[in-house]
């Protein structure tokens, strides 16, 4: 019997694999246009509610909860099912959704993007769990490169979408326009997917959850806010990192003990994951380094405007899917951990012409950049991905895709706290404090921004060594 066929017999499908795709692509569109409707709103949301210097929240409260949930949510699917926990988080999303539409106030707004979070939390590692449930190892790239392009995608429609509703209908149909796409992936995944689940009774480690979340979103917190709300040394900065390790080291605790824990240990003692995971914290790193600093260098340093500066990073999300839909053909003939290697080369290289690049550089060669580095990341994030499901049987799978996940998440959280640190350490040595990022001569911010390619750089060649700790040959599929 085919891979495809073992899984298939495992989750008791009895459907296409069409329409289970395009429910998840739907689901996977509404997650990816929210991450970034939003940004051009912001002055439109701002004049109507007030609250200028809250807005942040807006972004920061929205990661927060839907990182924290991943690992989360990836554990209970393991126990009930990819589907219910899927439509759980769409329904999450949708209530929070038509929320956010209907909010008289800045708080309220914070809070209901917070519910946003919870709900898509579930949809990004259910999408790619059932994923690997229903497509065979030599079929997930090909699919995987298709939910790929559904962020390619968002990245230009969802900037366009936001600028559209707040200049010609109201800031809150960014939030109302959700309502049917969630209706429709929930119809579509309700008729689609059917799972045969063995039905038993599961001792829940409801302390191993509230330890996990509360002690990820502090660390989480602490590493978004420090050195933007308060200064690293401050007591504020301390005391949450350190209750944070506090709760972390209790859970570990706990989690040695608990009958069925939220995140067994045994996660940490698999050298396959532990390359999986720390290959997929350098790319949250790498991301968020450059979504954050290339269209603030394409528009403070190059002077172009905000649709320019948006094609310059939007480069990154369309060599993304290309890379994605043809590293199949790459890992089948070479190896998961040879695939990610020749990915990381793409990487460097990208990283390379990044550092290049001058105030007087045309914003092509920007975006080209981008490009290149997009391009290793198809061929470093979905095979390494892809390879962590495969060490895992279906009662484990949803447990490591989360897991993997959550791991970029935490990337982008540290890449926050390190290349904000980094930026604002060369502005101290050019200029006085009291300056932004935003109003800097032009050669002051071009050096700053460049130190931050430079970091994002050795981020990309610290790849090539977290993607050797993973076995040239796939290990066999576990469950402890």
């Amino acid at each position: 019997m085919t891979d495809t066929g073992i899984e298939r017999s495992a989750v008791g499908l009895r459907s296409e694999r069409g329409p289970i795709l395009l429910s998840v692509m739907l689901a996977t569109g509404l997650v990816a246009i929210d991450s970034t409707i939003l940004a051009t709103a912001v002055p439109s949301v701002v004049e109507d509610l007030g609250g200028f210097s809250q807005f942040p929240w807006l972004f920061s409260i929205y990661l927060l909860a839907q990182a924290v949930t991943v690992p989360l949510y990836g554990k209970f699917a393991d126990q009930v099912g990819r589907k219910p926990m899927m439509m759980l988080g769409i329904s999450i999303f949708l209530v929070a959704s038509i929320l956010c539409g209907l909010a008289w106030s800045m708080v309220s707004l914070i809070v209901f993007r917070a519910l946003q979070g919870l709900g898509a939390g579930a949809v990004l590692p259910m999408g790619q769990t059932i994923i690997g449930d229903v497509y065979s190892v030599a079929e997930r790239a090909r699919v995987t490169g298709y939910v790929a392009g559904v962020w390619a995608a968002s990245s230009v429609i969802g900037p366009t979408l936001g600028g559209v509703f707040s200049d010609y209908v109201s800031w809150r149909w960014i939030f109302f326009v959700n309502v049917p796409v969630a209706i429709a992936a929930m119809l579509v995944l309700h008729r689609s997917l059917h799972e045969s689940v063995e039905r038993k009774r599961h001792q829940i480690d409801y302390t191993g959850a509230v330890l996990l979340a509360v002690g990820a979103s502090l660390l989480i917190l602490g590493l978004l806010e420090g050195g933007v709300a308060w200064a690293w040394d401050s007591p504020a900065s301390i005391a949450v990192l350190s209750v944070s390790v506090v709760l972390l080291l209790a859970f570990g605790y706990v989690e040695s003990r608990a009958a069925e824990p939220i995140l067994p240990l045994w996660v940490f003692r698999r050298r396959m994951l532990n390359g999986a995971n720390a290959t997929s914290l350098c790319v949250g790193v790498i991301l968020i380094g450059l979504t954050s600093y290339v269209p603030l260098y394409a528009q403070g340093v190059l002077g172009h405007g905000a649709v320019v500066a948006g094609f310059a990073v939007a480069a990154l999300t369309l060599g993304w899917p290309i890379a994605a839909s043809l590293s199949g053909r790459v890992y089948l003939r070479v190896g998961f951990r040879d695939c990610a290697l020749f990915g990381s080369l793409f990487a460097i290289a990208g990283s390379a012409i990044l550092l290049t690049v001058t105030p007087d550089s045309s914003v092509w060669r920007l975006a080209f950049a981008c490009w290149v580095i997009g391009l290793g990341m198809g061929f470093i994030a979905s095979p390494v991905l892809i390879a962590a499901q495969s060490s895992a049987d279906w009662q484990t799978r949803g447990l490591v895709t989360g897991t993997n996940l959550f791991a970029r998440s935490v990337g982008s959280a540290v890449g926050v706290a390190v290349f904000g640190a980094i930026a604002n350490a060369a502005v101290s040595r050019e200029v006085d404090g009291g300056h932004d990022l935003e109003h800097l001569p032009t050669t002051v911010l071009a050096s700053a921004i460049h130190d931050v390619y430079l970091a994002s750089a050795v981020a990309a060649v610290v790849i090539v060594l977290t993607v050797l700790v993973i076995p040239r040959r796939l290990p066999t599929t576990q469950t402890t």
